[in-house]
């Protein structure tokens, strides 16, 4: 038996990815914990989780919706990531002298979790729910990412080991990585301890109100209208063009949209719209996606074979929609800037099997599942722990 603490932000996107690998391990007698946020992790991995209470920021850090680029890239890192681990350390801190695990799963943003394992001595490994770092996407901005590396030698002189180096968001032991050459194309990646396992398809804890799947049409194409979990404040305008670009297109096409913040005031009667879907159990029924480029909707749409319209807001979503162009299996338009006339020319075009698309996807989609998913993660994690066992001198007590 080997214990595995896994370490993750506040961030569904960031978690998921990680649920179904926990199960799997737990299924192979192994244990496991979590560092983080209780609630969340619980709604998302099931109510018997052993989790350990992280603190979290006392109000949500809100970014003005307009703010993109380099500069979005600063305020994400010095409001939310940097005081984020300052805030997780003691909880990670605690976690890892309570429950003594053999190898700690950071999650790449969660950089407490890496900083305090180093300083514990204790093995870890870097979980990536994104893409989008194997590309660095700061090459053509040397001083960000000047910026970047000072602040993270800062985090480690105050919560990790001052003696070592390399960035704590890549471990050299191994970094679990969602996603696929499929989608990197060429690039090189960090160290050959990257293990591109696919994404993590996963049966997940049942959330919101039941889906009405008898409103589904059986004779009009099907698409998924998400910009997941965190982009509420940014997408009502984007949700409203949606909406009118799937009601022109009615005849042949059923729209679901979801919006969670209740942006829309009044949908057409043709599209659904709902606050919340079970997406993993909706993909197979779908013909296309329409999406802000978010990493885990990008993976798990592919998976499933389904073409993509893209309208990346910021952070990777721009790098992440221009991997799935240049695959083929998408197309992207303006998330500020597109209308409906655009917008619905854009999901015919995608529907359109003359075009490639999905064909496209379903290929990646054999490359996805080929991968392993939670499997081939859980086999790696298993490697990782067998080649650096924990001394014999410090046993792992019992619960």
């Amino acid at each position: 038996m080997t214990r595995f603490l896994l370490v993750v932000p506040p961030l569904v996107g960031h978690t998921n990815p990680l649920v179904g690998v926990a199960h799997e391990l737990t299924r192979r007698g192994h244990r496991v914990a979590w560092a983080g946020y209780p609630d969340q992790i619980r709604r998302l991995a099931g109510t018997d989780t052993t989790v350990f209470a992280c603190a979290m920021p006392g109000a949500e850090v809100r970014r003005p919706p307009r703010l993109i680029g380099p500069a979005a890239f600063q305020f994400l890192w010095e409001e939310f990531f940097a005081p984020l681990a300052e805030l997780m350390a003691p909880g990670v801190d605690m976690a890892i002298g309570t429950f003594r695990p053999d190898v700690v799963v950071a999650d790449q943003h969660a950089v407490a979790g890496a900083l305090v394992a180093e300083r514990h001595g204790v093995v870890h490994v870097t979980s990536a729910s994104t893409s989008a770092e194997f590309v660095d996407p700061l090459a053509g901005m040397p001083k960000v990412g000047a910026w970047l590396d000072g602040l993270l030698a800062g985090l480690r002189s105050r919560l990790g080991d001052p003696a070592r180096t390399g960035d704590p968001r890549f471990s050299p032991y191994g970094i679990l990585a969602f996603t696929g050459r499929e989608l990197l194309g060429d690039a090189a990646l960090p160290h050959e301890r990257v293990h591109l396992v696919g994404p993590a398809i996963a049966p997940r804890a049942a959330a919101g109100a039941a889906f009405p799947w008898a409103r589904l049409s059986p004779d009009r194409a099907k698409v998924l209208v998400t910009l997941g979990t965190a982009n509420a404040d940014a997408g009502g305008r984007f949700l409203a063009t949606a909406a009118e670009a799937l009601d022109r297109l009615a005849d042949r096409v059923q729209g679901i949209v979801v919006d969670p913040g209740h942006t829309l005031t009044a949908a057409p009667d043709g599209v659904l719209v709902l606050d919340h879907v079970p997406q993993l159990d909706l993909l197979p029924h779908l013909d296309a996606v329409v999406c802000h480029s978010g990493h885990n909707t990008v993976c798990e749409s592919l998976w499933h074979g389904v073409p993509l319209v893209l309208a990346p807001i910021r952070d990777d979503q721009p790098i992440v929609a221009g991997q799935v162009v240049e695959a083929g299996a998408g197309v992207r338009v303006r998330f500020n800037r597109v209308d409906a006339a655009r917008l619905g020319t854009a999901i015919e075009t995608v529907l359109d099997p003359g075009r490639g698309h999905r064909s496209a996807a379903e290929a990646i989609g054999r490359s996805f599942r080929a991968a392993g998913g939670v499997t081939a993660a859980a086999d790696h994690l298993d490697r990782i722990a067998a080649r650096h066992p924990r001394p014999a001198a410090e046993p792992a007590p019992g619960r």
